[in-house]
């Protein structure tokens, strides 16, 4: 997309989309076409050392165009929205859909639908530029000064505006927003974290999220070693989102189907504590759900694991139409929850706890053996020691090689639900979770 006069376009609206994609629609040979929309306009501020390092906005707009004849089919992209660059595209994706080999697990674009009205956009993110990010940074940085200690994270917020047209009827558009803020504080060689998403950029909680990462590099001066090993722990949620993430990635029903999935055969069966249950809640006002996917089929809530047995599967639609499904069930704003009574913060969760580590967040999860799930990582932000209900002791941080599978087998105990966001799991609601055992298995040199 093509700025003049050193001006930000507006963003593509519902009324502009419909008609680039008619310029498309009306003209193509193919037997199957579908056009794309994805108009993204991104502001970030980044801080380090206490300083404002990067205070930027980007924006670019593209559309794809994808044609099938019989089933062979090929895609197109411009970020030029003119009539012949759209005319010129629409030409490459048909060339390279005739000359490309038919795919076998082809399907024709989803049949039209009506998609859920949700409110995806909040005019604050929207109007929000350099200046308003630069206050909240300002905001997380002074407070920091104030402690003598330094500051390094970001504060962005984006507004996307996506769309899908097919040749058989299927018409979407959703204008999009999401706000975050990321904060490591420095305490010497201890850091603390804290981090936020949501779709406002004034619900962000800068200050209350701030505090918690300053309390948490403050505590975690001089930690002390303790052996790797079996641990009762307790799990900050983003910790258990850590775990979570993986778990929600390797429900894919096309593995399932081959027999490689951790999950193979125990559709329907117990996988975690029965009191567990994890949703998807697409309405939630904190989460991000979406009105319909990049493949044209509408987020709807669901259960994807009921007091703890598996229920859903993630299915593409080929595998999805080969196996029966009708509804493709999505997961794009999960919802952790344990039935039975929940403690209301951490805190209190750490008054009843005898023993125990406390991990605030897990670093670079990566799988170890997706037959079972066992995965490892290392702790981050703010490791602890917890004894007779009160934190003792910073402790220096571990890796760790655990299942969530086993991790989650148990729950001791649990918070109500809340929000966790990190780099690698974007936005759920979790509680935070005491374990009875937990496997740490070395001790990490920062």
């Amino acid at each position: 997309m093509t700025l003049s006069s050193g001006a930000w376009p507006k963003m593509t609206s519902r009324d502009e989309f419909r008609f680039l994609s008619d310029l498309v629609l009306t003209r193509s040979s193919a037997d199957h076409t579908i056009v794309s929309l994805r108009d993204h306009h991104a502001g970030t501020t980044r801080f380090a050392n206490n300083q404002v390092t990067q205070n930027v906005d980007t924006r670019r707009g593209t559309l794809v165009v994808t044609v099938a004849f019989g089933g062979r089919h090929g895609a197109a992209s411009t970020t030029d929205f003119t009539a012949g660059s759209i005319q010129d595209t629409l030409t490459r994706a048909e060339r390279i859909a005739r000359i490309s080999p038919a795919d076998p697990e082809y399907l024709p674009p989803p049949t039209s639908c009506s998609f859920p009205d949700r409110e995806t956009a909040k005019p604050e993110t929207v109007s929000a530029g350099p200046v308003k990010r630069l206050e909240y940074a300002n905001e997380a940085v002074g407070h920091c000064r104030m402690e003598n200690l330094m500051a390094a994270g970001l504060v962005s917020s984006t507004t996307t505006a996506v769309g899908i047209a097919t040749g058989n009827g299927l018409f979407g558009y959703e204008r999009r927003t999401d706000a975050r803020f990321s904060l490591t504080v420095q305490a010497d060689d201890a850091t603390g974290w804290s981090a936020a998403a949501h779709r406002s950029i004034d619900h962000l909680k800068v200050q209350e999220r701030t505090l918690a990462a300053i309390a948490k590099a403050k505590r975690g001066r001089d930690a002390c070693e303790l052996p790797a090993g079996e641990y009762p722990v307790i799990l900050e949620p983003s910790a258990v989102a850590g775990l979570l993430t993986w778990l929600t990635w390797s429900l894919d029903a096309k593995s399932y189907v081959k027999g490689t999935s951790p999950f193979a055969g125990r559709l329907r069966h117990v996988i975690v504590d029965e009191r567990l249950t994890l949703q998807n809640q697409p309405d939630h006002a904190d989460l991000l759900g979406e009105g319909f996917t990049h493949e044209g089929l509408p987020s709807a809530a669901s259960v994807w694991i009921d007091r703890g047995t598996l229920t859903q599967l993630a299915y593409d639609r080929y595998t999805a139409q080969a196996e029966g499904v009708e509804m493709i069930p999505t997961l794009d704003a999960p919802v952790l929850s344990s039935e039975g009574p929940a403690e209301p913060s951490i805190q209190d969760l750490i008054k009843k706890t005898k023993r125990a580590i406390l991990v605030t967040n897990f670093w670079y999860i990566r799988p170890v053996n997706l037959r079972d799930l066992t995965l490892t990582g290392m702790t981050r932000d703010g490791t602890f020691l917890v004894e007779n209900g009160e934190i003792v002791s910073a402790v220096k941080n571990f890796r760790f090689h655990e299942s969530p599978l086993r991790a989650f087998r148990h729950l001791s105990a649990w918070t109500i639900p809340m929000e966790a966001v990190n780099a690698e799991t974007g936005k759920m609601l979790v509680p935070a979770v005491a374990l009875p055992h937990f496997h740490f298995s070395s001790v990490t040199r920062f």
